[in-house]
């Protein structure tokens, strides 16, 4: 089963480059969706093999799949095909030269995430979490516009620092490494306990590498490159950095907290994602109170997720299971969310919240996925963020973190109102009469300056339309605008997944053993 290690990394990479070369659009736009199908399929293979007791490895144990690995991998395919397959009906107009160049970015993508996941060399995983970051500045500044680009750039600088940062704290774990005889990177040795490792440049080495990963992850206060990114992105390429590229950086802190906590105990790393997390939290929470776009809000929504996951990897094993299915769940609610937001943006062309209104009457096939999504995001059973909040809070109590656990819980609520509050305004009510003025046909010789207000519902008017009539009934828009399969795989999912004992309550118990030292 170990092909089934390199074809998560050499499908996508064949079919980025393939993207390239085709000069069909339409095959060029399956790229993405059959490198998350081979991602996909590449996992549970994967997962099968890890249940039944076998590690697989290649390369000299340079890629090796453990049960973290496996289910990491499960999840980057799913996400991924969600995002790509639910963004077909996204416009991503591009001038002729750069044809191609968005769904071979995306393939590399999803490449390098499965190859951060894989390794077991946590150099390579470096380097593959900062491939991204080159794949991703490029996609965030797709749409070429100031804003964008100016998004992309705050993207790199921030990222670049970042990495830099982890880079140093995993060169300092290597120079600790040198003490057991054979200086290495593996993490399965380093994680080993008992060994021989410099406790001084393992707590150093392990504060600047979470510290890195952390400004990947989103956590603040090395958060402020992810609004801007994720409000500035294609819609799907906003769904894969929310969806699984913050969780792969989290990955990278759990294999990270792994390596110190066996050779200077969990207290210290404890601290550091504990104010991590609440600090995200509190964030979150402050800027969602007043938020005017409804981009903006997802991402903000983003870094509190990943504020509550951080709080759980600070409580500990109690915690992980939660942890880890939290990955699946806010994973594949917040990709379903970004693909509906983007579909959104085009018919309403505003990513304003107070120009959004009514769209339940608008545009039921729009507001209808929209509602029950964030249901799932804000944490409404039967979704499975709701069981992981809990269990991570339960968990908190149980472990004497009850402090941070409570102050996390009244953000919480915070957020949760203020998400509901948005929500509720974009979709619920009456459609709204607006004044449009009449413009006179050109070369008719009449002034424009005295436009004449008209009465008319607010869905979608345009010079171009024929004179409006007021007194005609509106006709809801039931369209999805795009497909709607993946969004409704996605979101079933997360309403079953914390409900299926085997076998994903066996893997994610075992996904967890991994990061408790247990091979």
């Amino acid at each position: 089963m170990s092909f089934a290690l390199w074809t998560p990394l050499a499908i996508p990479a064949l079919l980025a480059v393939l993207s390239l070369g085709v000069p069909s659009p339409a095959l060029r736009r399956l790229s993405p969706i059959a490198s998350s199908v081979a991602v996909l399929i590449s996992g549970l293979l994967l997962v099968s093999v890890v249940l039944a007791d076998e590690v697989p490895t290649l390369g000299g144990g340079l890629l090796r799949a453990d049960a973290l690995s496996a289910y990491m991998l499960t999840v980057v395919g799913a996400v991924g095909l969600v995002s790509t397959w639910g963004g077909l009906g996204h416009a991503t107009a591009e001038p002729a030269r750069f044809t191609g160049s968005y769904d071979a970015l995306i393939s590399i993508f999803l490449a390098a995430m499965s190859l951060a996941v894989l390794a077991d060399n946590i150099g390579l995983m470096w380097a593959a979490v900062e491939a991204t970051t080159i794949a991703t500045a490029f996609l965030v500044g797709h749409h070429r516009t100031p804003r964008s680009l100016e998004a992309a750039w705050k993207y790199v600088i921030l990222g670049s620092v970042g990495v830099a940062i982890a880079l140093l704290g995993i060169v300092l774990i290597y120079a600790a490494s040198r003490g057991t005889g054979e200086a290495t990177l593996s993490w399965l040795v380093l994680s080993q306990a008992g060994l021989p490792l410099d406790p001084a440049l393992i707590r150093a080495g392990g504060a600047l590498a979470v510290l890195g990963f952390a400004t990947k992850a989103g956590l603040a206060p090395m958060h402020s490159w992810l609004p801007d990114a994720h409000s500035q992105a294609p819609a799907p390429v906003s769904g894969l950095m929310s969806g699984v590229l913050l969780a792969v950086a989290l990955y990278a802190i759990l294999r990270i907290q792994t390596i110190t906590d066996a050779v200077i105990g969990p207290d210290f790393l404890r601290i550091m994602l504990s104010v991590g997390g609440l600090l995200s939290l509190f964030v979150a929470a402050a800027l969602l109170i007043r938020q005017r776009d409804f981009k903006r809000m997802l991402a903000y929504s983003s870094i509190e997720h990943m504020g509550m996951m951080a709080v759980g990897a600070a409580i500990g094993p109690a915690a992980l299971p939660a942890v880890l299915l939290y990955v699946l769940g806010h994973g594949l609610t917040k990709a379903t969310l970004f693909v509906i937001s983007g579909r959104i943006l085009e018919v309403e062309g505003t990513p304003k919240i107070d120009d959004v209104r009514a769209l339940l009457v608008r545009r039921p096939g729009l507001a209808v996925p929209w509602l029950i999504a964030m249901a799932a995001l804000i944490g409404f059973p039967p979704f499975s963020i709701f069981f992981s909040e809990v269990a991570i809070i339960v968990a908190g109590f149980s472990t004497g973190l009850g402090v941070v656990v409570g102050i996390a819980l009244v953000l919480l609520l915070v957020i949760f109102a203020s998400l509901t509050r948005l929500t509720v305004a974009m979709t619920i009510g009456a459609p709204a009469a607006t004044a449009v003025p009449v413009v006179p046909a050109a070369g008719a010789g009449a002034s424009v300056t005295g436009a004449v207000p008209v009465s008319v519902p607010s869905a979608s008017v345009t010079l171009a339309d024929a004179e409006p009539h007021p007194d005609d009934p509106l006709v809801p828009d039931r369209s999805g605008h795009g497909p709607m399969l993946p969004l409704i795989l996605a979101l079933g999912t997360t309403a079953v997944v914390a409900f299926i004992a085997e076998p994903v309550g066996t893997l994610l118990t075992r996904a967890a053993e991994v990061l408790g030292g247990i091979q």
